[in-house]
């Protein structure tokens, strides 16, 4: 069978014309035959593409080739040959999904102090005194989380200043800020420092490569992950898997997401599969049960 894998990455850096790195991305992605997304704007590029490995292989040698992206972090995980379902390349005014906007936040200029998936193991296996913020949307950290982690209710992104009054107790603490692959705790340490945190942290290369590294052994559950996968897990041989989530419905244990079957609502959320064969059609609220009723 063929060998699919998935990249994930991103880099901040000052690009002139994105234009140009859109074309030449797109040209790239078509010969080698990869989907994804890639995101490409005036302060970096950020992208997650999935093929066949001795094209993703190439493709990475290929990006390294321009300066630019020499130093560029690639996460690779095993793809399924449909985590897209087609290639996406787009200019936009910032690489990140969701972005703080108009607060104004240029990693380039100021951060948090990258900390690597071995000085965090060592941390939290240590009496330090430090707080892991999760910076990811509330629904990706309901499926898996670091133990202990403070886990803001952050619908999206651009709620971040929303949430700051709730670490304000935090502000003279030491704080370590987490994300999927890294690519928002940049501008969400950023944003801490900006705020008068004063010891600001993220982990650098994101939760993937902490996975990689310490197996279910300090982030619970699964890797919530924005492609066909929908959630990622890395198994150890010597610790059995633990299921965090819990369906919507029933309390369950489970880690299957669906949406909502209210095309008006779509909403993201947890029901077990007993749940959703007992319903047939699912609902993320009786509101959304009332709204598909025929008047």
């Amino acid at each position: 069978m063929p060998e699919y894998e998935i990249l994930l990455y991103y880099k901040y850096l000052s690009i002139e014309k994105p234009d140009e790195v859109m074309r030449a991305q797109r040209l790239l992605c078509e010969r080698l035959g990869l989907k994804g997304r890639i995101i490409i704007g005036h302060e970096g590029i950020n992208g997650t593409v999935e093929g066949l490995r001795e094209d993703t292989t190439t493709y990475i040698e290929e990006v390294r080739q321009d300066s630019r992206f020499s130093d560029i972090n690639f996460k690779r995980s095993v793809g399924t040959g449909n985590a897209f379902p087609r290639l996406s390349i787009k200019v936009r005014e910032e690489i990140v999904s969701g972005h703080l906007g108009a607060m104004d936040v240029n990693p380039s200029e100021v951060t948090g102090t990258y900390l690597t998936a071995e000085e965090l193991h060592e941390w939290i296996h240590s009496n330090k005194e430090f707080y892991i913020v999760d910076m990811r949307n509330d629904f990706e950290h309901k499926i898996g989380h670091f133990q202990n982690s403070i886990l803001p209710p952050l619908k999206n992104f651009r709620d971040l200043p929303k949430i700051i009054p709730q670490l304000e107790s935090l502000k003279n603490k030491t704080v370590v800020t987490v994300c999927t692959g890294g690519v928002r705790c940049e501008k969400a340490s950023g944003f801490l420092v900006k705020n008068g945190f004063s010891e600001v942290y993220q982990l650098q290369h994101g939760i993937v490569s902490y996975m990689e590294k310490y197996p279910e052994e300090d982030f619970l559950g699964k890797l919530y992950v924005f492609d066909g996968r929908i959630t990622m897990g890395f198994n150890s041989p010597t610790v059995a898997h633990m299921i965090v989530g819990r369906c919507d419905k029933c309390n369950a244990p489970s880690e299957n997401f669906v949406n909502c079957n209210l095309k008006s609502c779509n909403a993201h959320f947890i029901c077990c599969e007993k749940c959703q064969e007992a319903n047939g059609q699912v609902f993320c609220s009786a509101e959304c049960v009332v709204s598909k009723q025929p008047a």
